[in-house]
């Protein structure tokens, strides 16, 4: 097959910059339909040594500290933006100019107003984007997301959904760029939250009011080490610092649609690892699934089974979305680095079609939407309301 080629840069080559360049690399492989050939032409960080380390290891042409370098590149067609989020606006709105498709790790802005200022940004540049929202690619959420669609579950009546770490539940992990909100914004709101209200949508349909709350559990950490480590990383002495924005999110809310929930994410909680999770009732049947457990689905739908008067445990196999691509056999388990290689595919595809990429910005705007309701609910302790 011949391929239409397109040049990729990727800025800030921490876990994510990583995750994204093993993606680009290998989409390929998985996917052998897909009619561009990706190719890895430029990384950028800061740290030089983290850069170039990067460069070796997944064949970029070059690494370079300076990120308008990659933008100026007239061999780059696709920017994907990993740094910390204080740097996000600036390079976007650099890279919509340069005319560049621009792929960006949630929360995309600090702040919701400065999301909804890049997904204007990508309108009038009529460029694709497209956001980190990876737990969507999983295949058992598109098989829920699917049952849904169908009418499975009936009129749908309660959602809840969560996302409860704990890399931030030792007081001596320290204190990255998350947990200052000059450089990340939010906190658990935009780190965690983003993926929980996605899913909401994605699943439910949109937030019509909601009611919220927060909590700073661990207000002092270590300072980190500047290109060291990950926000999972502990450092048992040395100075600390304050911590300037939530370890905690919850929020009662109303869908437009009439379903009753409640939303909630922590990033210091004790015992959950990555409980990415979601319960979904209908009248007529129900779902829930959580990412640590990510290759299961349990279904009830006692309509189609009236014996099983309860949950069935469904594993993923092969006649479920994406799970062919990486292998043949029931519940011989995919992991978080294959959503992102979908991920990546999904996107490719999108500029391949020139058709808007979802999830993409739009969908991002939507999020901080509800983040904004979110915020002003912690001001005014009470029910706001969601311009949808």
């Amino acid at each position: 097959m011949s391929r239409e080629s397109i040049g990729i840069g990727v800025i800030g080559m921490g876990w994510m910059g990583v995750a994204h360049s093993r993606s680009y690399r290998n989409v390929l492989e998985r996917f052998p339909d897909l009619q561009l050939q990706p190719g890895l032409i430029a990384c950028a960080d800061e740290v030089e040594s983290r850069g170039e380390a990067a460069r070796e290891r997944f064949g970029f042409s070059y690494s370079t500290q300076n990120w308008r370098q990659v933008i100026d590149d007239p061999k780059i067609g696709l920017v994907t933006v990993a740094t910390p989020n204080n740097m996000h606006f600036e390079i976007v709105r650099a890279a919509t100019q340069a005319g560049k498709h621009i792929f960006c790790e949630k929360p995309v802005g600090r702040t919701p107003a400065e999301t909804m200022q890049m997904a204007e940004l990508a309108r009038q540049a009529n460029v694709i984007s497209g956001v980190g929202y990876n737990y969507r690619w999983a295949p058992m959420v598109q098989y829920a997301h699917q049952l849904v669609k169908e009418g499975k579950l009936g009129k749908l009546t309660h959602y809840r959904g969560r996302f409860f770490s704990s890399y931030a539940s030792n007081p001596n992990s320290v204190l990255s760029w998350r947990f200052r909100q000059e450089k990340a914004g939010a906190g658990t709101l935009g780190d965690l939250m983003s993926h929980v209200i996605d899913m909401a949508h994605f699943l439910t349909g949109f937030i019509e009011r909601l009611v919220a709350n927060r909590e700073t559990f661990i207000r002092q950490r270590p300072l980190a080490t500047p290109g060291v480590g990950t926000h999972f990383t502990v450092q048992e002495d040395g100075p600390k610092n304050e911590v300037t924005n939530e370890d905690y999110v919850s929020a009662l809310v109303q869908f437009s649609n009439g379903v009753q929930g409640s939303l909630e994410g922590c990033r210091a909680i004790v015992g959950p690892k990555c409980e990415m999770a979601f319960e979904l009732n209908g009248t007529n049947g129900a779902l829930n699934w959580n990412f640590e457990r990510m290759n299961e689905l349990q279904v009830h739908l006692p309509d189609q089974s009236p014996t099983q008067d309860g949950y069935v445990r469904l594993t993923s196999d092969a006649g479920h979305p994406f799970h062919a691509a990486f292998n043949p056999a029931a519940a011989t388990g995919l992991g978080y680095d294959d959503l992102k290689l979908i991920e990546a595919y999904q996107f490719l595809k999108s500029i391949q079609n020139n058709q808007p990429n979802q999830p993409g910005f739009e969908e991002a705007v939507a999020v901080a939407r509800v983040q904004s309701a979110i915020q002003q609910s912690w001001d005014s302790k009470s029910w706001e309301f969601i311009d949808n």
